[in-house]
């Protein structure tokens, strides 16, 4: 940090349930109706609005006075400008830490849990009531990091994107893309299937888990400060024109996974995140690998 400029703790936090039915419906009662048909309560959505207002509430008074802040919505990330000396603050779910992490440079991000015992906890770590001395920690640089491996894919154009869980490339509407795979070593493959998924190891909690598990196949799933990622094509199609040899493997730092586009157009996006993605054309090519940064998620001594 530097010595003449205070930090700014800049708390990223997403919309909660209640405010995107408010926005929807207009009013609570129409909330509660809407609710209502579905089974669910107004109550339950209320509750946990509260939780993460409280939370909220809770991370502004830990700030010291005399430190700088900044707020933004999960929404409003692309535009956000992140400064070099900031501390990042996510309070919500674990998936806010993950959609974050492509817009930072090495900050470093300090998970809070508004509903704890709720949500996983794998990336979001502290209670919001107990992060103030976590804070001077960080702008101390004393706290314990982890660099969690992240995921990158770039097209022929320049055009790049990065994950913190996995990266997906397929069809748009997740039809049957065609493509031309070459692995790390150099084996190529036409196929057609449902799409690619590469993951890291924070994501193998997740998306490349469960591809994992359903073939056995747990042992290839990193750990998630390990330079590798496992890959794995999803329902390889068998045709005279396309393969299903080359459906799973994992890349280390400097290997490849390189995908041709042979269909009218693929997506590429990262973390589950549709609406930031890239756009790939017949015979673009995207490459994928792992990342040359990482993200530095702070943790509990």
């Amino acid at each position: 940090m530097s010595a003449t400029l205070a930090p700014r703790v800049v708390v990223v936090s997403r919309r909660s349930e209640l405010d995107e039915l408010l926005a929807r419906h207009g009013t609570r009662a129409a909330a509660e109706h809407f609710l209502r048909g579905r089974g669910r309560d107004l109550d339950e959505v209320t509750a946990r609005h509260e939780a993460l207002e409280s939370a909220l509430t809770a991370v502004d008074a830990a700030v010291p006075a005399d430190w700088r802040r900044g707020r933004v919505d999960r929404e409003d990330l692309p535009r956000f400008l992140f400064g070099p000396e900031d501390i990042v603050v996510a309070v919500g779910q674990d998936g806010l830490v993950a959609n974050l992490a492509k817009y930072l440079a090495g900050q470093p991000v300090v998970g809070v849990d508004p509903e704890p015992g709720r949500n996983p906890g794998v990336l979001i770590r502290f209670r919001a009531d107990a992060i103030e001395g976590v804070l001077r920690a960080v702008a101390a640089q004393s706290a314990p990091i982890r660099r969690l491996t992240m995921v990158t894919a770039r097209l022929d154009d320049g055009q790049e994107l990065a994950g913190l869980n996995e990266i997906y490339a397929g069809h748009a509407s997740h039809q049957s893309a065609r493509y031309r795979l070459a692995d790390a070593s150099g084996r190529g493959e036409r196929q057609s299937s449902s799409g690619v998924l590469i993951g890291t190891g924070t994501g193998a909690t997740g998306w490349c888990a469960s591809v994992a598990a359903e073939r056995g196949r747990d042992e290839s799933v990193p750990d998630p400060e390990e330079p590798s990622l496992a890959w794995f094509v999803r329902e390889a199609w068998p045709s005279p024109a396309t393969g299903t040899t080359l459906t799973a493997g994992t890349l280390r730092t400097g290997e490849e996974l390189r995908l041709v586009c042979e269909s009218e157009r693929l997506v590429v996006f990262a973390d589950g995140v549709e609406s930031d993605r890239l756009t790939v054309t017949w015979g673009q090519q995207v490459v994928i690998g792992v990342a040359d940064r990482h993200l530095h998620l702070v943790v509990a001594r």
